[in-house]
Order: C-alpha cells, then sequence, then structure tokens
C-alpha cells in the first residue's frame, strides 16, 4: 500500500488528468440511459476531488514557493515536454473545478435526458482542459489544453441550449477562437524571440524579461487580449451574456463558475509572471480598464429584465476586480484577486442554479412575469438570498473577503507613485474610488431582483409550483456552506495560495523597482 500511494503521488497531477479522459470514453459506451451515464459520471468527479484533496493534504506545502508535484515527460523531443505541475495559484483553481464538477453534474439530471452519453462525455472533457490549463507547465502544452475547451464547449450550448443556442454557441466559437489565434501568435514570438529553445514555462519566465521591450510588449498585449476575452472584460465581453443565456443551466454553472477563471489565472501566470515591466508600464490602462468593467457592466445589470442576464453581466462587473488587484501590484490586491476568482466561482454557480431551477418551472426568466414567488417556494426564496447578499459583498460571507482586499491594496497602493507626474497618482486612485460605486449598485440590482421576483404582489399563476428537489438543495447547500465558511474563516483557503502569491509580488515589485 506504501508503495501504491508513492507512485500515486508521483505521478498524481497526471492521474488527475487521466480521470476525465478515461470517464469520457468509458461513458461513450455505455448505453444512453441518463440515470447510468449521470451516476458514473458523479462517481468519476468524486474521485477526482478526492485525488486533489489528497494532492494537497499529503506533500503539498503551501509556504514552498517553487513548483511542487513536477512531472517532466518528453513529448516532441526536448522542445516541447509534458510537463505538469503545480503552486498555491493553480491549486487552488485545481480545487475549485473539483469541487464544481460533481454539483454541476448532479444539477444536469433534467438537462440531460436528450443524448447522455454525448453531454456527460463532452462534459468530462471540458474538465481535462481546465485542469490542464491549471497544471501545465509547458507553454505549448497551455495553449493545446486551452484550445481543446473549445469544441466540447461549443456543443454543450449548441445541443442543449435555448432557442438562440446557434448564434450564442457561434458567438463564442469565434471569440474563444480569436483569443487562441492570439495566444498561439505569442507563444511562438515568446518562442523565437527568446532564444531558449524550449517552451518550458519556468525557463522562459527567466528569458521573457532579456528580450527587446517590443517584443516583450506584443507578447504581452497578445496574451493579455487573449485572457481578458476568456474573463471576459470590455470591450470583448459581448459573447458571455448570449452564453450564458442560451446555455442550459449546469453549463451557465461551469461556465461562469471555473471557466472565466482560465482567464485570470492566465493574467497572474504569464502577463504578471513573465512580463511585470510592460505589466507596470500599462498598470493605469489596466485601472481604467477594470473601473469600466466594474462599473459599465453593473450599470447593466439595473436595465436587464432576463435574470440570466443580469448574473452574467454581474460576472463581467467582478471578474474586473481581478484586473484591479492585478494593476495594483500589491500582496493584498494579488491576493483578493485570487479569492475573488475563487468565491465568484461558488457565488455565481449558486445564482445559475438558482435561476434554472425558476426557469424549469415557469419556462420564463424575465422578472416581469414573476412576483410573491416566496409563498410558492420559499426554500428557493432564502437560498436565493443568501447568494445574493453573497454576490453583493455582505460581511462574512466570502465575497466581501475578496472584494475589501483588492480595494484596499489598489487604493493603499504607491505602485502609482512610481509614474512621474502626480496626476497619474490621483487618477488611480479616483478610478479605485470611482470603482467602488458598483458596491451601491451590485447591492441595488441583487435586492432590486429579490423585490421583483419574490416579494410584492403574487402572481397567482405559479400557485401550484413545486419547490427545490432534494438534489437542488443538495447543490445549493454545498456551494453556500463553502461561501459562508470561507466567508468567517478565509484564511482557511488563502493560506494555500498566499505563499505563492506574495512571492509573485516580490519578484514583480523587484524587477520594477529597477524601471
Amino acid at each position: 500500500m506504501d508503495k501504491l500511494t508513492e507512485f500515486f503521488l508521483q505521478h498524481a497531477l497526471s492521474t488527475i488528468l487521466l480521470v476525465p479522459i478515461i470517464a469520457a470514453v468509458i461513458i461513450a459506451f455505455l448505453p444512453n440511459r441518463e440515470p447510468l451515464c449521470r451516476i458514473l459520471s458523479l462517481i468519476f468527479s468524486l474521485d477526482i476531488l478526492l485525488n486533489v484533496l489528497v494532492v494537497i493534504f499529503s506533500k503539498f506545502d503551501p509556504n514552498l514557493t517553487a513548483l511542487q508535484y513536477v512531472e517532466n515527460y518528453q513529448w516532441f523531443g526536448d522542445t516541447i515536454r509534458f510537463k505538469l505541475a503545480t503552486d498555491g495559484l493553480s491549486i487552488s483553481m485545481v480545487l475549485l473545478m473539483a469541487i464544481l464538477l460533481p454539483v454541476v453534474i448532479i444539477a444536469s439530471e433534467p438537462i440531460a435526458k436528450e443524448k447522455p452519453k454525448l453531454y456527460y462525455s463532452m462534459l468530462m472533457m471540458v474538465t481535462t482542459s481546465v485542469l490542464g490549463v491549471f497544471l501545465a507547465q509547458d507553454l505549448f502544452l497551455f495553449f493545446l489544453f486551452w484550445e481543446l475547451e473549445l469544441i466540447p464547449m461549443y456543443f454543450l450550448i449548441a445541443i442543449w441550449g435555448g432557442a438562440n443556442r446557434n448564434y450564442a454557441a457561434m458567438k463564442f466559437l469565434i471569440y474563444t477562437f480569436v483569443a487562441g489565434v492570439c495566444m498561439f501568435a505569442a507563444v511562438l514570438l515568446l518562442y523565437f524571440s527568446s532564444g531558449a529553445n524550449t517552451f518550458d514555462m519556468e525557463v522562459l519566465s527567466r528569458y521573457a524579461g532579456s528580450i527587446p521591450h517590443n517584443f516583450q510588449l506584443a507578447c504581452f498585449l497578445l496574451f493579455f487580449i487573449c485572457f481578458i476575452i476568456k474573463l471576459p472584460s470590455f470591450p470583448f465581453h459581448t459573447w458571455l451574456p448570449d452564453a450564458h443565456v442560451e446555455a442550459p443551466t449546469p453549463v451557465s454553472m461551469l461556465l461562469a463558475g471555473i471557466l472565466l477563471k482560465m482567464g485570470g489565472y492566465g493574467i497572474y501566470r504569464i502577463c504578471a509572471g513573465f512580463f511585470p515591466n510592460i505589466l507596470a508600464e500599462l498598470g493605469l490602462w489596466i485601472v481604467i480598464l477594470a473601473a469600466v468593467n466594474i462599473v459599465g457592466a453593473a450599470i447593466a445589470c439595473l436595465v436587464q429584465d432576463d435574470m440570466k442576464r443580469i448574473i452574467a453581466y454581474s460576472s463581467v462587473s467582478h471578474m474586473g476586480f481581478v484586473l484591479l488587484g492585478v494593476a495594483s501590484l500589491t500582496s493584498a490586491g494579488f491576493s483578493g484577486g485570487i479569492f475573488q476568482m475563487f468565491s465568484h466561482g461558488l457565488i455565481s454557480a449558486a445564482l445559475f442554479m438558482l435561476v434554472g431551477t425558476l426557469y424549469e418551472r415557469t419556462h420564463t426568466r424575465q422578472i416581469s412575469d414573476y412576483g410573491g414567488m416566496t409563498k410558492y417556494m420559499p426554500k428557493c426564496f432564502y437560498f436565493f438570498t443568501l447568494a445574493c447578499m453573497a454576490n453583493l459583498a455582505l460581511p462574512v460571507l466570502s465575497g466581501f473577503v475578496g472584494e475589501s482586499l483588492i480595494f484596499y491594496g489598489a487604493f493603499t497602493s504607491k505602485f502609482f507613485t512610481t509614474f512621474p507626474t502626480t496626476i497619474h497618482f490621483n487618477f488611480g486612485q479616483i478610478c479605485v474610488l470611482f470603482s467602488a460605486i458598483s458596491v451601491v449598485l451590485t447591492a441595488g440590482y441583487m435586492l432590486w431582483l429579490i423585490q421583483r421576483v419574490f416579494m410584492g404582489p403574487e402572481n397567482t399563476k405559479w400557485s401550484k409550483l413545486t419547490d427545490l428537489r432534494t438534489s437542488e438543495i443538495v447543490v445549493l447547500a454545498l456551494l453556500l456552506a463553502l461561501v459562508v465558511i470561507w466567508g468567517i474563516y478565509p484564511v482557511s483557503l488563502s493560506n494555500l495560495y498566499e505563499p505563492s502569491s506574495t512571492a509573485l509580488v516580490s519578484y514583480v515589485s523587484k524587477v520594477v523597482g529597477g524601471l
């Protein structure tokens, strides 16, 4: 048993990647019955979660900022290698994916009755892609995993989506393809300009700072555009509301919960880790972009009548905080951005689940069609209220922790003083204060949403609706329990990634200090 355990720990990351691939293949050969496919998918997803927990609680040392669980295999010569590794930043995102996958599968029961084998196989392929992005330490391998997510997500929207699913799926495909083109160009440019003769991300991060400034700027911008398309950020955000509206509920949960975080992870891992000088030079512009995202998307939420569009634009707004945290170049800002990604993954998944439960029973997402739903669905009301409170960053819930750290880090950042004139410093703080308007706006549109759906005059045509099923209660209880736990005791999560985050900030500050 000891030898078996040691073997697993030596190949833990490749095992985590292999499990969803095996699941996809096995499910493809099963009888086309939804319960069987769902149960088997759930078993495999729990195995992934168990493996991730074993990795975290066995030999993973959060205080060790170097890469851990390194697996480095020859693939295409010595240039392109199958290299996997993890640190605090990547393992926290892997943990988020492992937590979300079982609840997404449980929530898929009413959706996957049509073509269940294909549905659950595609879900497992998306899982492989996302986990690969977070674990890859070869830049070419990172690109391949990034692109792998495109096709299964396209089919999940196009086959099981709403009335305009073909339009939404094609728009998602086009935006994601453009992002992939930008990344591929950046990968090749970095490889040839660095002269490192390898795609190893650890090596390239050391070489990137020595290449000519114009090449650094070009690489940074190509990577950054790719990542903010996925995040998403203005002006590349329009694919997200359409995709969310047409995607089935579990796919929306997965999309908002973890796929958007691939963009944030890429900004931390590559834009900050490879090109700190360029990040510093463009920091003020990134702060402006973050402020536009945070406030602009929050204003857009106020004029929506579709519940899914409100949550979608809310995601754009909340992902703007990730940009604000990165641009601050402070430990608090970086840490808050990572916490924000994790927290938003749980909260947005819960909100899309709740909207999906209402839509399944009423076949409408238009807020104007509702009213007085508390009487007919009291359990749904309680969960909906808690999720909304977390989304508007109520203290003692996880949404508060990330936003507070980001605001503190951005407002107290000394980075803006490195600009030659004080107007930049003042303008940077003004952008942060302008972003703080979103706190009021978010409270406004979330409370207004609760009021219009659950309060006020009762719409008697919904009087015979059934409240939440047991499976729905289980999903929501799991997600929101973690929101409460990490809101009350955030250090239990931040201890996992904070040493790696602090080391990244120290590295960036050291390089930027030489400007």
